[in-house]
């Protein structure tokens, strides 16, 4: 450390603290927290300081008086309480924080008092929690106190480096130990803690003007003022997955938000192919014209931008839809140099200069005189679901780190990170929660990859040990163009959010933008013909769909049918190609089978309407417990209908409907490809699985399979359900219309 007993400037803070005034306010009104009441032992001191603009709390409406303070977080609190200009200060040349960091004028003007611990190699750690020996030192040294005898503190014995400034505390008045004689010296100081000290001192050593109010004397307020804070509004969606027929309400929206609101940025957060017929026969030039005509600002690269790496043609088509953008592509981890299409396109650099059409680590919007920087993320997880070919993907948390450091070496901060790696998704891997506590200085994260529908902003404001740290919010807008998110968010002139307020706008409710339909009327032309082409696969006998009646049980919600063993044969040999694993069997539910293909030829829409809903392909890691709970939830209703029942491929299952429901599974068995049998699950050994994503989160009530997602077990592959059946009914030599047996339940009579 540095020399911490310099008199001179000691005498120069006093000098300092007298040219200034702290209002205190009354805190006979209840408290502005929501955690904060008033038997809290620091109640009058965080009131008093917030009514006088010292302090402030979270966007959440709580303060936090028990979360711990950091040193960047205590030099802002008394630098403002002293009124030290932040601004016309020193230049000392820290080396962990630049001129554009958010503490770095509070820091230098404590430092110019030699009011601040600074290390031998010249750092400050302005995210390292405070202890309370070092604010000690850090209030004695700015108020220009000095210690006459001792402290009755036993953990601070005169040799202690604090020794001196904790007795000076204690001298005046200021500083009580947690004991009548242990101060605590090396205890982090919570944010409670500080508020009192701070108000101890103000009461102490500030020159208070007298006022006309009874009950405390209030001193002048210093006048507060909000010119300098910054309001912006994101909209922003994600995973729209080739839903180009919905972009005409979106346009809608869109434009109704940047009429009723200024500083407007509209984001997207990757997966823009993939999941329609739009995406099978433009790939990607539907989507790029309806998107071009929305308006964006920029675009991240979700895995499914890479789904076309391993056809001839390679990645041309991302490269035409990258060039053809009428706004600029973010890729922090993301290495295109090896492909030579992107040769022009592509720069590892932030750019505060962006063009349309081009690929940046970074950029840096102007907005109404602001900079704002926007960076972005997707998933590793890339190179095992999709098909990047030679463009490779590097560790988010390293290189987020190195986009937030490049923006505030360019005076940026206020900082987005527009990422494709899921909000709590696989944390082996990435997740936005976790980019949030390991790299401070992100102010908004925009998401997809997930496809979370977060109806409010999530916030995070503690690091990965649990420190206190500024506010970084979350949000996703869920799936398909369903919503257009929105968030306005105000910043004050530190870049620190103050102020949110986030929602989904329903799209369903939003009238059609006559200009976007106009241009997606020749897509829809052609798609709607597509609809009605035949796939190359004809039916001797229908593939029925059947529901309970008054006349029969049997349904697709409680029995085995060919069309489910169809659709999941052809899940477990999709699923089979993404991974090194035995995925031992597939699930499929059996309320997603929505309709019957009719005998004679099939035709892509008939394909669609079985499976409508656009669901993807995942692979679950989970114990043979597990799978017996979820097929005991599976059988619940049995022999009674349930949207829940599940269909089988790899696997044999026999129950009893007639036992307790919980105790209805007999057997269930897999094929165990070594053997080429059939062999019997075990309870503790864990199996890979193939579903669909809404089973794998735990859609019908599947609990465990819940869990399992939340553990990150699950890996969503992305492809879409309907064209894995169809690959697979042109797989097959003849389509079966019968069942093969895989599920039976015991209490019916077999047939003889």
């Amino acid at each position: 450390m540095k020399n911490k007993r310099n008199k001179f400037y000691a005498a120069t803070a006093a000098v300092a603290v007298t040219a200034t005034v702290v209002a205190v306010t009354p805190v006979l009104a209840a408290s502005s927290f929501s955690d904060v009441k008033a038997d809290n032992a620091h109640y009058e001191a965080i009131t008093a300081l917030h009514a006088a603009g010292i302090i402030s709390g979270y966007p959440d409406g709580t303060f936090k008086p028990n979360n711990d303070v950091t040193r960047g977080q205590a030099a802002k609190i008394i630098a403002g309480v002293l009124g030290l200009d932040t601004k016309a200060v020193a230049n000392p040349n820290f080396a962990d924080i630049s001129t554009s960091h958010q503490y770095y004028g509070p820091i230098s003007a404590l430092a110019a008092l030699d009011a601040i611990d600074y290390y031998d190699d010249n750092t400050v750690e302005p995210n390292e929690a405070i202890t309370r020996g070092e604010l000690a030192f850090m209030i004695a040294q700015a108020l220009g106190l000095e210690a006459q005898g001792d402290s009755p503190f036993t953990d601070v014995p005169a040799d202690n480096d604090y020794a001196y400034f904790v007795t000076a505390l204690y001298e005046a008045g200021i500083g009580q130990g947690i004991s009548a004689t242990e101060f605590g010296v090396d205890q982090n100081v919570k944010r409670g803690q500080l508020a009192t000290l701070i108000l101890n001192a103000a009461n102490s050593f500030i020159e208070v003007p007298e006022v006309e109010v009874p009950e405390v004397e209030v001193p002048e307020a210093p006048e507060v003022t909000t010119d300098d804070s910054f309001k912006l509004t994101v909209l922003h969606v994600n995973d729209t997955h080739a839903r180009v027929d919905k972009m005409p309400k979106l346009a809608t929206a869109v434009k109704e938000q940047r009429a009723a609101k200024d500083n407007v940025l509209t984001l997207h957060a990757g997966d823009a192919f993939s999941g329609t017929l739009y995406f099978n026969e433009f790939h990607g030039k539907a989507d790029l014209e309806l998107l071009n005509g929305v308006g964006f600002d920029a675009m991240v690269f979700g895995n499914h931008e890479f789904d076309l790496g391993s056809s001839s043609e390679g990645h041309q088509a991302l490269a035409d839809f990258v060039a053809a953008a009428k706004f600029s592509f973010v890729a922090a981890n993301v290495d295109f140099s090896a492909d030579d299409k992107f040769t022009g396109l592509f720069t590892d650099l932030v750019s505060s200069e962006p063009e349309n059409g081009k690929i940046y680590s970074g950029i840096v919007k102007e907005i109404d005189g602001e900079k704002v920087g926007i960076f972005g993320l997707t998933t590793e997880e890339t190179k095992d679901i999709a098909s990047p070919d030679k463009i490779t993907f590097s560790n988010y948390i390293d290189e987020a780190k190195k986009a937030v450091a490049a923006f505030e070496g360019m005076g940026v901060n206020k900082i987005i990170a527009l990422t494709h790696i899921g909000y709590n998704d696989n944390p082996n891997v990435d997740n936005d929660i976790l980019l949030a506590k390991n790299v401070p200085g992100i102010d908004i994260i925009v998401g997809g990859h997930d496809h979370t529908k977060l109806e409010e902003p999530f916030v995070v404001d503690t690091n990965t040990v649990g420190e206190a740290k500024d506010v970084t919010l979350i949000v996703q807008a869920n799936e398909y163009v369903n919503y257009l998110g929105t968030l306005d968010v105000t910043f004050d002139e530190n870049g620190i959010v103050t102020e949110y307020d986030g929602k989904l706008i329903d799209l369903g409710e939003v009238a059609e933008d006559a200009a976007l339909v106009k241009l997606l009327a020749p897509y829809k032309e052609h798609v709607d013909g597509v609809n009605n082409k035949e796939i190359g696969v004809t039916l001797t006998e229908a593939l029925t769909n059947p529901r309970a009646s008054d006349n029969s049980l049997e349904s697709v919600r409680s029995n085995e049918t060919a069309l489910g063993n169809i659709i999941t044969d052809g899940m477990l040999a999709k699923a089979q190609q993404y991974t090194d694993k035995t995925v031992v069997m597939a699930l499929q539910n059996g309320g997603g089978i929505r309709a019957a293909i009719p005998a004679g030829n099939i035709t892509v829409g008939q394909v669609i309407n079985v499976l409508p809903f656009g669901n993807t392909l995942a692979l679950m890691d989970v114990t043979g417990v597990e799978l017996k709970a979820a097929f005991e939830a599976s059988l619940k209703n049995a022999p009674k209908e349930n949207g829940g029942f599940l269909h089988i491929a790899g696997a044999k299952l026999t129950y009893d409907s007639s036992k307790e429901v919980g105790s209805r599974v007999v057997t269930i068995e897999y094929f165990d490809k070594a053997s080429g049998q059939y062999v019997a699950l075990e309870d503790g050994k864990t199996y890979t699985v193939a579903t669909n994503a809404f089973t794998a989160k735990g859609g019908d009530g599947f609990d465990m399979f819940a869990k399992a997602y939340a553990e990150g077990r699950v890996t969503d592959l992305g492809l879409s359900d309907w064209e894995n059946f169809q690959e697979q009914l042109l797989s097959l030599e003849k389509v079966p219309t019968t069942t093969e047996g895989r599920i039976v339940d015991s209490a019916l009579p077999t047939e003889e």
